[in-house]
């Protein structure tokens, strides 16, 4: 009997093989899937790191302008109160800027105007408030300065009816200094006087440069263009009593007038506008603020 062959016609052993090959493939090309996914998710991550660890660009600033050290300038005005001290200091506060007023203790008292012009002083911002004596010598000052004891009398006479904590003194009719080591007398008879106030525990300050007047006339001898000339050139050449610090004087009555007001208007305008200067009043002077530092120390000690 013969033996008959298979109806698949096919070998079970080949078919098998087939079988592994195609699972083969297969698991090849979901190891090759995982790899590439996992290969860009590492990049990625890669390029994530590197951004963020890669340091920020930080603009550079421009270098800033070392601050130019002003000039200081101080206005300064004698006599007061009288018939000019309200159109000065009305034109100081319409400007806003800081001046000191020397007072003759007994024109506070003369007349009801000056005594209301006194109070708008005491109400005034940035107004510093200065001893000038308390009679002005009565404009003899030669026989005034020969008796050393009756120009302190006369100076403490306004510190205790007016300026109780003010020890700032122009000498009347003279240009003294007396602060710290900043000595010097114009008129050498006047030294033994001006060397008591110091004893007496007064500071005395002079001025650089004066804005003259006609003394018949109170009217101004120089305009606001000049004095400007005149400021500037002292201290280019370096002709002030400190430097690069300057104390101007000049007096209210002239400015009673319409005219020589607004020539103080423009010369205080102008000023402002020239960025080298800084106008101040007098306790912020170099010499005055070292001497106020030494005295408040040396009373906190007793």
């Amino acid at each position: 009997m013969e033996t008959s062959s298979s109806d698949d016609g096919g070998d079970p052993a080949a078919s098998s093989n087939l079988r592994i090959v195609l699972f083969s493939i297969f698991l090849s090309t979901i190891f090759l899937l995982v790899c590439t996914r996992t290969t860009k998710q590492s990049t990625k991550k890669i390029l994530v790191a590197a951004k963020t660890a890669a340091p920020k660009e930080v603009a550079k600033k421009p270098a800033a302008k070392p601050v130019k050290k002003k000039k200081k300038i101080y206005l300064t005005f004698d006599d007061g109160p009288n018939k000019g001290t309200q159109n000065v200091l009305d034109i100081l506060q319409q400007e806003n800027v800081p001046a000191t007023f020397f007072i003759v203790g007994e024109h506070v008292f003369m007349s009801k105007e000056q005594a209301a012009t006194w109070d708008s002083l005491l109400q005034a911002k940035n107004i510093q408030l200065c001893n000038h004596s308390y009679t002005h010598a009565h404009n003899r000052y030669q026989k005034f300065y020969e008796h050393p004891d009756e120009v302190v009398k006369d100076i403490e006479l306004t510190k205790e009816k007016i300026l109780p904590d003010n020890y700032i003194v122009r000498a009347p009719g003279r240009n003294c200094w007396r602060i710290d080591s900043l000595h010097f007398t114009d008129i050498k008879k006047s030294k033994a006087a001006i060397d008591s106030l110091q004893s007496a525990g007064f500071i005395v300050m002079g001025w650089d440069l004066e804005w003259h007047y006609d003394p018949k006339t109170f009217i101004l001898k120089t305009s606001a263009d000049e004095m400007l000339k005149q400021v500037d050139s002292l201290f280019a050449k370096n002709k002030t009593k400190l430097l690069d610090n300057l104390v101007l004087l000049a007096h209210d009555q002239v400015y009673k007038s319409s005219a020589d007001s607004q020539q103080l208007r423009e010369f205080v305008q102008k000023l402002k506008q020239k960025d080298e200067y800084e106008l101040s009043m007098v306790n912020s002077y170099p010499a005055i603020k070292t001497f106020d530092s030494l005295k408040k120390k040396s009373d906190s000690m007793h």
